[in-house]
This record gives C-alpha cells, structure tokens and sequence, in this order.
C-alpha cells in the first residue's frame, strides 16, 4: 500500500494545528477540501483516522501512529533539503526566524545586519513571538528557526521534533523604582503592586515559585509579555518587577536592580529547529549571527563588546 504523502501531511498539520479550519487557513484551502482529502486517506487506509469530540475532531491510536511515521518522512526529507542547499555556493532563498520580545530588541537587528552583509542572497522574515505560539508554529514548518527561552528550577517540557542549542544565559534580577538604594531582598517586597507576564507563561511560573519560595504570594496588579512596559511601570514607582538584563542591552538601566539567589537568577536563550534542518545553510548561518550578536551584547554589569575584543588580544 502507497500513501498519499500530501494527504499525510494534512493530517499531521491536523495533529499540530487541531482544527480542520485551521489547516485549511495555514495551507490556503477550503475546510470542505482538507476534509475530502482526509476522508480519502481513511478510505486508503482501511481505518478510522479522526473521531468527533463535541464540535472538533481528534485523531485515533491509528491516525497517531500513521504521523508518526509521517514525521519521521519528513525529518528526511529536511536533511535531503538541507544537503542540496548546502551543495550550492551560499545560503539563498527564504528563512522565517521568530523571536520573543527581548531578544528581537537586542540580538535581532545586530544579527540580521551580520546576515545581510554576509549572505545578501538570503532573504529574512522575521516575527516577534512567545515561545508558547512560537514552537508549536515551528513544528507546523510556519517558522524555520525560533529563538526561545528557558527559565531556571522548572523548564518547560521539550517538545519533541526540534533540535536545541544554549545561545546565551541571560542574568535576571529584582527591580525596583529608582532611589530605592538600599539593599532589598525579595521579601522585602510582600506588601508591593507587581507585574508580571501573563498567566500560563513559563516567566509567570517561574516568578510565582520564587516568591512562594520566599514565602508570599505577590500582589500582581499588573500583567503584560511586554518587558519594556514593565520597565517603565518600575521606573514610575507603580510596580515591582523581574527584569533581565538583554532589557538593558545598549543602554543604562533606568530602574534600581538587585541581584536574585544563585541557581535561580539566569534563564537561557536556546535557538530551536526541526529535527534534520540543523545542518541547512541558512539555519547555520543565522545560528552564528545570533552567537556573534551575543558576543557583541552591552548589557547591564558586562563591559562593552569593544573593551572585551581589546582583553582577547
């Protein structure tokens, strides 16, 4: 028996995506045509492939096992992609990279200037994403590379599918308003307004365990995934926040920062793949421009990049 591999890819976008009108706004057709052509994979294989759940559907044991080998075609067929584009003279063509707030602002503009001078035959898109909507779209193929992130004591599960590399470990400090001199420590703050991201984020959790740690529930009155807006509800004495210092990159800090207990004040910034797209040309070449862009980093309580290049010597 010979599978449709079209009609295998639907149904692991299916499995990825969970809607059928969603595969069909991600692909460009019709839900009526992703589902035709599902009905005729069921009909080829012999078996029941989705089954109704209220008004959405999910895939049988069977459909699960038929993506499953689906993934492991396509993870070939990755390193089949990446193998001829590296036979070629340099990386051309298009590379999606998405990446969250704080690191688009301070490694994104440095490492896509680093590309452009260095492969002008590739072409970049671009998108500011959380890792929760970034990964799951990586899987999906919407996105070639995603610069994600990693919060120390309770990392969030690994999705399977990808490959990862450490970029960068990213020190997190306490931040209050500016004048607060004096030392502070974290429970200190019990009576204070925080802000904090959104419920459900791993930067949430992560802040909630270390002040129950500390042994309080924070006051959080406000929330946002924008980090800059934290910084400036700080710097108007309206909150108390966890700030990392790629916020600072470039430039002064405009609040007053202190540092976090050991083990638990420095996430990491890992770039992720699909499994067997690691070795693409263009994936490469983004992943040294980013480490290169790291490197060239001025952040808060880290000397300027020249003066770094002048101790090398």
């Amino acid at each position: 028996m010979t599978f449709d591999l079209h009609k295998l890819r639907l149904l692991r976008e299916l499995k990825h995506r969970g809607t059928l009108s969603a595969v069909a706004a991600a692909l460009s057709y019709s839900p009526s045509s992703v589902s035709q052509q599902l009905s005729q994979l069921e009909a080829q294989v012999g078996l029941p492939l989705l089954e109704p759940v209220g008004r959405r559907v999910r895939l049988t044991p069977q459909a699960e096992i038929l993506v499953g080998h689906t993934e492991a075609v396509l993870e070939q067929l990755e390193r089949a992609e990446a193998d001829i584009a590296a036979s070629l003279a340099g990386p051309t063509g298009r590379l999606r990279i998405a990446c969250y707030q704080t690191a688009a602002f301070a490694l994104a503009p440095n490492a896509l200037t680093l590309l452009r001078d260095a492969h002008p035959g590739l072409r970049v898109h671009l998108t500011q994403a959380e890792p929760e909507q970034a990964l799951p779209a990586l899987l999906a193929h919407d996105f070639d590379l995603v610069v994600t992130e990693e919060y120390p004591g309770s990392p969030s599960p690994r999705p399977t599918g990808l490959e990862l590399e450490e970029l960068h470990e990213d020190a997190l400090r306490l931040a209050i308003p500016p004048g607060e001199g004096r030392a502070v420590r974290l429970a200190d703050l019990r009576d204070r307004p925080w802000v904090l991201e959104p419920e459900g984020s791993a930067a949430r959790h992560w802040a909630l365990t270390l002040c129950r740690t500390a042994g309080f529930e924070p006051d959080v009155r406000f929330e946002s995934a924008d980090l800059l807006f934290h910084a400036r509800l700080v710097e108007q004495g309206h909150a108390v926040a966890f700030l990392p210092d790629l916020l600072w990159s470039g430039r002064t800090p405009t609040v007053t920062l202190h540092p976090l207990p050991q083990g638990l004040n420095a996430r990491k910034i890992i770039t992720a793949v699909r499994v067997g797209s690691s070795r693409h040309p263009a994936v490469e070449a983004c992943r040294k421009a980013l480490r290169q862009a790291v490197e060239d980093l001025d952040t808060f309580g880290r000397p300027p990049a020249a003066a770094r290049r002048r101790g090398r010597r």
